[in-house]
């Protein structure tokens, strides 16, 4: 029983991982891939141009979903520590 419960908080962990961190990472792979296009089409090689619009665009994206990346982080920890007593009793 224990096993099966500490089984199902480290899936649920992992996916809050993956659904917290996705949407940073998304847009900055298609940022990346947007710059790298423009630089490949002008022949700009400059390797810290792909930097700013990355960062810029994921600070974006954290102040538009960073609430919600908060509170799903906040839900998950209370349904843990809630879930404290069942685990050790």
């Amino acid at each position: 029983m224990i096993a099966a419960d500490l089984s199902r908080l480290l899936t649920e962990a992992l996916y809050l991982v993956l659904l917290v961190s996705g949407p940073p990472l998304l847009v900055s792979l298609v940022v990346g891939l947007v710059v790298g296009l423009l630089q490949a089409m002008t022949q700009v090689q400059e390797q810290t141009l792909t930097f700013v619009p990355k960062l810029v665009a994921v600070g974006v994206v954290i102040t538009v979903l960073g609430g919600w990346m908060g509170a799903e982080v906040v839900r998950f920890t209370s349904q843990l520590w809630t879930s404290i007593p069942v685990l050790v009793h």
